[in-house]
């Protein structure tokens, strides 16, 4: 069996097959990241973050020719892709400043103290590595929640050994990518098999059930995610799963501020819809809008232009989701077109409140590409009652005047219960990679509501504590020396020191 990646814009095939990785192969690449933990994992922090800056500027200077391949089995253009492939180099070099400050792993001392009740022996206690893991390679981003992007980056900062699981719509992307990467860490001198990478589906269920593999994460939809958690869990030792899945990310505009700037909030609302043909898993595909701007969206979304889907498959299932909406819900407006073999159009429906609340579910699945549902209220208090009852998101979005500050205030109450981020007065489809940014929310947006995949504490995800009781100075890891050699931020007794 071969993988084969095809041009989107086309429709013809680009490169010849790539062969599926076969069983045996797999086995051979957990056993070389098995082999590399330990010495991976006990390389200082300080290292790993040198070594990780060397893949950044590997990447970067390999930049002409990933983008070539990823143009092509993408058709996402060069612009985006360059700005994409800056976005991989530049997390892998803010997770190297993480492992270079510290804090990530949680160091805390607590000294013996035989009169508290109980009496508490010498404890001191830290955040390790877990073991080799799994990523899953996303469709949407072919670099940043690719092959080095994000869950990668952070698996390999925190200690973690990496087999990657490459996503079929771009193949040779994915295997030049994992070149440069591995060229890269050789050079660095990091230990073979810390990074691996395989393809086909087969491959991945494998990853997933293989005992050598400890956790694993997933960027993708909510089905593919929930085969591989339930893969995971019915293991005879089951492992983390953080699985990134669906997510309508709702947004509430308020009659105040479709008031003051409902054109500037339409034309918003149409530009992020559309923003890379919909591919987002942070895309705004349901919105509550007061009535009187609902002819105000339509319009702006008829302004837009489609493009070029990433697979034949995801195109398929956007017409599949445009047409159950079509069935519930009035379209109200259609962008242009696109002439792409996998080409679709931005459309927009419309629902009254009254009927949204007789059937939610119908109404709140996630329908991946350019296409959005406008829920028209009257009553705003209404509105907030109807997002509460939503099921798990990444996002939720309020646009509010100042006028608006009592109702926004409920909103944000409500909101905080379904959705990882709540943004107010700006769109979701950018996802910042910071210390502050959670991409993450209750189920179906992620498997596990607890961590993000984007930002400098998805280090977590990878990451297990330890408690070392009563032992020696000597013996202890230098991270939990009592003189602190290594100069991190630490809990001593309860109370943080930064040094």
């Amino acid at each position: 069996m071969s993988i084969q990646g095809f041009d989107p814009r086309s429709g013809a095939a680009a490169g010849l097959p790539i062969a599926e990785t076969t069983p045996a192969q797999v086995d051979a690449a957990c056993a070389r990241a098995h082999r590399a933990f330990a010495p991976w994992s006990r390389l200082p922090a300080a290292k790993r973050a040198t070594v990780l800056e060397i893949v950044a500027e590997a990447i970067d200077a390999s930049a002409g020719e990933l983008v070539a391949l990823a143009d092509n089995e993408t058709a996402l253009g060069a612009p985006r892709l360059n700005g994409e492939i800056k976005r991989t180099s530049n997390q892998l070099r803010l997770f190297a400043q993480a492992l270079r400050e510290g804090s990530y792993l949680e160091a805390t001392l607590d000294r013996a103290d035989a009169d508290s009740v109980p009496p508490r022996p010498e404890l001191r206690r830290m955040l390790q590595p877990i073991g080799p893991v799994a990523v899953f390679a996303a469709s949407n981003f072919p670099f940043a929640f690719s092959i080095a992007g994000g869950d990668t980056a952070s698996a390999l900062a925190a200690g973690c050994s990496v087999v990657v699981k490459a996503h079929e719509a771009h193949p040779h992307t994915a295997q030049a990518t994992a070149r440069v990467v591995a060229d890269a860490l050789a050079r660095a001198g990091a230990p073979d098999g810390v990074f691996e990478l395989v393809h086909g589906f087969a491959a991945g269920a494998q990853l997933v059930r293989h005992p050598g593999i400890k956790a694993a994460g997933f960027t993708g939809s909510t089905s593919g995610g929930r085969a591989l958690f339930d893969l995971a869990n019915a293991r005879p030792d089951p492992i983390p799963f953080y699985g990134e899945l669906g997510s309508v990310n709702p947004v509430l505009i308020l009659p105040g501020a479709a008031a003051e700037r409902g054109e500037e909030i339409a034309r918003g609302f149409a530009a992020s819809l559309t923003l890379g043909v919909g591919q987002f898993c942070t895309n705004p595909g349901l919105v509550f809008a007061p009535e009187g701007l609902v002819a105000a969206l339509a319009a702006a979304l008829r302004q837009t232009a489609g493009g070029a889907m990433l697979s034949a498959r995801i195109r398929d299932a956007y017409a599949a989701g445009t047409r159950a909406l079509a069935g519930a819900a009035e379209r109200i407006a259609d962008g242009d077109g696109s002439e792409a073999a996998y080409g679709a159009a931005p459309q927009l429906f419309r629902v009254g409140l009254d009927a949204f609340a007789a059937e939610p579910d119908k109404y709140s699945e996630e329908c991946f590409g350019p296409a959005a549902l406008v829920v028209a209220y009257s009553d705003p208090q209404r509105a907030i009652a109807e997002l509460a009852r939503l099921p798990g998101q990444l996002t939720a979005s309020v646009h509010a005047a100042d006028a608006d500050a009592g109702t926004a205030a409920l909103a944000r109450d409500a909101l905080r219960g379904i959705a990882g981020r709540i943004v107010y007065n700006a769109w979701p489809t950018g996802v910042a990679v910071a210390w502050g940014m959670q991409h993450g929310g209750p189920w179906p947006a992620t498997t596990n509501p607890l961590h993000t995949s984007v930002g400098m504490t998805a280090l977590r995800r990878w990451l297990v504590p330890v408690t070392f009781q009563g032992w020696p100075e000597a013996l202890l890891p230098d991270e939990l020396k009592a003189a602190n050699p290594l100069g991190l931020p630490r809990r001593s007794d309860g109370a943080l020191a930064l040094d």
